[in-house]
């Protein structure tokens, strides 16, 4: 039976309540024979920064190369640390001192799940999503802080490599997937010339090399709307940091909600990936115990998937899916009245009476 070093990264509020929920399964997913873990936790985050002046060690790509995957739960604290300190000393780091170029969202309607969209049929999408440059490249600054000649500079980039390097990926994945073999291109050229008519131009040259998948594309402010209005007809979506992480919010609350929805931080060429839950760290919920598992959840599955343990990690899904489908269950974002632990106390019954399920539709190659 393979063992797997994964490093845990709990965080804050309500990261380590979701995060332990997510242990909680994957020690079943041992007990129950698949694989086994050694796992070790690192406190980092807004906490950690309170006490030691930075939210994460220096080298924290460095330490944590040596695993084989990184668990990750929620980080952001904004009542005592700025929420951009933590970003930058800890998310920032890992993303671009690991190459975590690809972040991956599966998006999907589950039976069960109630929908704010009342016309809303089965949508089962995947927003990849630029994970190293983009808005989020943490290029610019302030000048003349504190005088009115006060400014702030953020500067986008785009590069032809991060930008060929993702859509390569969004067209592999949608070759791989039992869907509708497409990829939509989000983009915002007509307002943002510089950076995004290259997006477009990679765009084209790319989807050259897949004849075989079909191409839509959008300015980010119609797929806003085009993700309210007909969600259902969306596969493969690739867009830069900023727009993909907007996006896949908005699917997510289409779906019921950002506590049904994981993520993945990979790159596909090495070894390394972080998985997470799409939501932040919810302060005004923590400590009462009532935060929704499922998303730290699925990031567990979607861990298991990545590092190749696939009947794992469909019999985790699985699990979840049929709770959810069954109704009997529901933490108060869904509308009910479950605790925490008794939504996972459900899906581990379901996991132990049912320890291997038919094939799953994994969003991750």
């Amino acid at each position: 039976m393979k063992e797997y070093r994964v490093a845990v990264i709990p965080g804050d509020n309500i990261g380590p309540e979701v995060t332990a929920e997510g242990v909680k399964c994957l020690d079943l997913i041992q007990e129950l024979g698949y694989c086994r873990f050694s796992f070790e936790t690192y406190p980092w985050g807004a906490g950690y920064y309170v006490k030691n002046g930075r939210a994460a060690p220096e080298n924290i790509a460095e330490i944590l190369s040596a695993f084989d995957a990184i668990y990750f739960g929620a980080h952001g604290d904004p009542a005592r640390v700025p929420d951009g300190i933590a970003s930058q000393q800890l998310m920032s780091p890992l993303r671009k001192g690991l190459d975590l170029y690809v972040n991956i969202r599966p998006v999907k309607s589950f039976a069960g799940v109630a929908s704010p969209l009342k016309s809303l049929r089965s949508i089962d999408l995947v927003v990849v999503r630029e994970n190293a440059e983009g808005e989020y490249a943490n290029v610019g600054g302030r000048l003349y802080r504190g005088t009115p000649h006060e400014m702030g500079i953020q500067t986008s980039v785009v590069t032809r490599r991060g930008a060929e390097r993702i859509m390569r990926f969004a067209f592999d994945l949608a070759r791989k997937r039992n869907s509708k073999k497409s990829v939509h291109c989000v983009t915002k050229s007509n307002a943002l010339p510089h950076t995004m008519e290259l997006w477009d131009e990679v765009f084209e040259q790319v989807s050259s090399a897949y004849p075989d998948v079909g191409t839509t594309k959008s300015h980010f402010d119609a797929m806003s709307m085009y993700l309210i209005t007909r969600p259902e007809s969306f596969d493969v979506v690739v867009a830069t940091n900023l727009m993909g992480d907007v996006m896949s919010d908005e699917a997510a609350a289409v779906c019921g909600g950002i506590g049904l929805v994981a993520s993945g931080n990979i790159n596909p060429d090495g070894k390394q990936g972080m998985f997470e839950p799409i939501h932040g760290s919810a302060p005004d919920i923590a400590g009462q115990g009532i935060a929704n598992p499922i998303a730290a959840i699925l990031a567990a599955g979607m861990m298991l998937n990545w590092l190749g343990e696939q009947e794992a990690a469909r019999a985790l899904e699985a699990a979840v899916m049929t709770v959810l489908a069954q109704m009997t269950i529901r933490t108060r974002d869904l509308a009910g009245t479950a605790r925490t632990g008794e939504m996972t106390a459900a899906i581990l019954s379901q996991l132990r009476h049912t320890p291997f399920a038919p094939a799953y539709p994994s969003a991750l190659p």
